[in-house]
């Protein structure tokens, strides 16, 4: 029997970019009849980038996409080329087409609309109702998008219908529990059917959604055969051999440290990258104050985009400390970024002085100390409309999720790259970047003192963040636990935690969606993200 040559185009198809987008496909077309491919694959939605979200309610934008789809037509003689896109025909689709010698020959909908988490594809898109196989090179293939091979029915149809070969093209977003529950799916799939699975993933940043790539090559009894890398660009080569019913990869890019820490600053900074660059900004902007969560946002920075486009400034008070001007100036120069002080001392006081009569002779409290803050946020927007330079916020989920933030002031920011990661898990990826950077030799990219110090706002003397808050590894616990889990207060008091804490955190999160709804986006890198993932309504009797 001939084997079956593929090409699995594992590349970021940005949204909204139709005309380019095409002109990717068609380059990548190209490349892959070069090599003898048979096929050639692309994730899902290639034409118009996932999620379009309200662009599919454009008639403009759906003809631009039908369009590009029939020019590419003109490049698939001698090569079969399944392309995702969106279809209309009176309802709208999530389709990928076969396009074969100089035509469209079959197109396939989705079947299994996902409606949970990120998704909202029932908002915009009409079921699809059967499976689509197809002969190529004499191998009966299933076509498959993304849902679909979640659910066992689209795959046993296939199966059913002679399938020997599912080929499946995703926008998969990642998370830290994805690539467990996906291949899990993946041998089930393939272990029901007795098919091999293709499973090409969308790479790539998108606003709040982060996708990995990671695409996978499942023999028919459930083996996994080869697993791409996470978060890189690549045409990816294997044959499939029909009479054993398994994949071969060719040369397939290998993943250096694969570890959840790696995996997941990968993810931040290929994030923070595609955000910048999609929306054109020569470069970000960011207060540097010598603590943990905006020393790790720098280093995020310089590695996404390369030191010449990073800004730093510290905006010292009567109340930073020497530990904080020494870690800031330190790391600035050691990551030879653009740095700047400015102290904030005398505007801050030019502020006080100004509102002390209208606050009626109460006494300081926190007032003053987000004064400060928000100071600190009025010269770093003036510095980012100055300069071009996008600002972002450095808040980190812990301090998100009980409101530990101060509106206008740190919150202040077009792009949040810890937004959805914890505190705990910022002390993580701290010290895994500096130990990569102890193993090439580099030193420090992140001071040991400011990792090692306790957190603090420093908008009083001898602050930490414990004043106000329990303990980061117990907060983080309870977090995940009410965020993540879903669990009640009940069930995570059962767990070991003192019932008053609990309260009082539940009570913080949901006191304070107001405020989320006010934050900057950042990539989604947890079960349960802030943002478009988990909307609580703001104004809510439930306790």
């Amino acid at each position: 029997m001939a084997r079956l040559r593929l090409a699995l185009a594992q590349f970021d198809f940005a949204v909204g970019a139709v005309a380019a987008n095409a002109a990717k496909v068609g380059d990548l077309i190209a490349q892959a009849r070069s090599g003898g491919a048979g096929l050639v694959a692309f994730p899902e939605l290639t034409l118009s980038g996932y999620p379009p979200e309200d662009l599919l309610l454009r008639p403009s934008f759906l003809a631009a996409c039908d369009s590009e789809l029939n020019a590419l037509t003109a490049a698939t003689h001698g090569i079969a080329a399944l392309v995702g896109h969106p279809h209309s025909e009176g309802e709208v689709f999530n389709a990928a087409s076969l396009l074969r010698e100089g035509r469209i020959e079959v197109t396939a909908h989705k079947q299994a609309l996902p409606n949970y988490g990120v998704f909202d594809d029932k908002r915009y898109f009409r079921p699809g109702h059967e499976t689509v196989t197809v002969m190529i090179d004499g191998v009966r293939v299933g076509l498959l998008i993304c849902e679909d091979i979640w659910q066992p029915e689209p795959a046993a149809q296939a199966a059913a219908a002679g399938a020997e070969l599912l080929v499946v093209v995703n926008a998969s977003p990642w998370d830290n529990a994805k690539r467990v529950e996906r291949e899990a799916v993946l041998i089930a799939r393939a272990r029901e059917t007795g098919c091999a699975i293709a499973y090409l993933n969308l790479v790539g940043g998108q606003d709040e959604v982060v996708y990995d790539g990671a695409s996978l090559l499942v023999n028919g009894d459930g083996s996994i055969a080869a697993r791409a890398p996470a978060f890189v660009d690549a045409l990816l080569w294997a044959e499939f051999d029909p009479a054993a019913r398994t994949l071969s990869a060719e040369n397939w890019p290998v993943a250096g440290d694969d570890s959840i820490e790696a995996t997941l600053y990968a993810a931040l900074v290929r994030g923070t990258r595609d955000y910048i660059d999609k929306n054109g900004f020569g470069g970000v902007l960011l207060g540097l104050s010598g603590g943990i969560d905006s020393a790790l946002t720098l280093a995020l920075a310089v590695d996404a985009l390369g030191a010449d486009r990073v800004t730093a400034v510290m905006m010292p008070t009567r109340y930073t400390s020497q530990l904080s001007l020494d870690g800031a100036r330190a790391q600035a120069k050691k990551l030879g970024v653009d740095y700047h002080v400015i102290s904030i001392e005398q505007t801050y006081e030019s502020f006080v002085t100004a509102l002390t009569p209208a606050f009626g002779g109460k006494g300081a409290d926190t007032t003053e100390e987000n004064l400060q803050s928000r100071t600190r946020g009025v010269m770093l927007m003036a510095l980012s409309n100055k300069h071009g330079r996008l600002l972002l916020a450095t808040g980190n989920k812990s301090e998100m999720a009980v409101g530990y933030a101060t509106l206008y002031g740190d919150m202040c920011g077009a792009y949040a790259p810890l937004k959805d990661v914890y505190k705990t898990v910022v002390y993580k990826l701290s010290r895994w970047r500096n130990a990569q950077a102890a193993m090439a030799g580099e030193g420090d990219r992140i001071p040991a003192a400011v990792i090692e110090r306790p957190p603090s706002a420093e908008l009083r003397d001898n602050q930490t963040d414990q004043d106000s808050l329990p303990p980061y590894d117990e907060l983080d616990a309870i977090l995940e636990r009410f965020i993540e889990r879903e669990q009640s207060q009940a069930d995570i008091v059962i767990q070991g935690f003192h019932a008053d804490t609990v309260r009082r955190v539940v009570r913080l999160v949901l006191l304070n969606e107001f405020k989320r709804r006010q934050s900057a986006p950042g990539p989604r890198v947890t079960t349960r993200a802030f943002g478009r993932e988990r909307r609580y309504p703001i104004t809510s009797g439930w306790r």
